[in-house]
């Protein structure tokens, strides 16, 4: 992961961190390598650095959008600019993506996409129960 990748995860979208949904890393969607996905809301997050200036990956990046949200997802891209100075603003768009996906699905009748319940932290096991001394059971 880039920085800027490391700093979006780190801060907005690891640990069901945005309304309990969960995200993935680097996940494979269609033909393509997503930077971060959430499947139940079909939602899709890239990270652009500089080589995404270039006229060939503006190019690439048109075709990927194109063909994700032709199959159903939702795009948003963000600069590593943006999101490392204003990740406020990134949290908030990410934040109002969801709820307008969240409107969506329940404008369709399909319901808002359930975010998946957080899992338990694994810790120390929990204590073995003791059998008192003299008995043997």
């Amino acid at each position: 992961m880039t920085k800027a990748e490391a700093c979006l995860w780190k801060y907005a979208l690891r640990a069901g961190l945005r309304k309990g949904y969960t995200f993935n890393r680097q996940r494979p969607v269609l033909k393509f390598i997503a930077d971060f996905m959430c499947k139940p809301l079909s939602l899709v997050i890239e990270v652009d650095g500089i080589t995404h200036t270039w006229p060939e990956t503006i190019a690439k990046d048109k075709i990927k959008d194109e063909q994700l949200t032709s199959a159903g997802f939702y795009m948003l891209r963000f600069t590593d600019d943006e999101v490392l100075t204003n990740m406020e603003y990134v949290i908030e768009q990410i934040n109002l993506k969801i709820a307008e996906i969240e409107r969506i699905y329940e404008q369709e009748g399909r319901g808002a996409p359930a975010p998946r319940k957080p899992r338990q932290r694994r810790g120390a096991p929990p204590p073995t129960p003791s059998v008192p001394e003299g008995d043997s059971t």
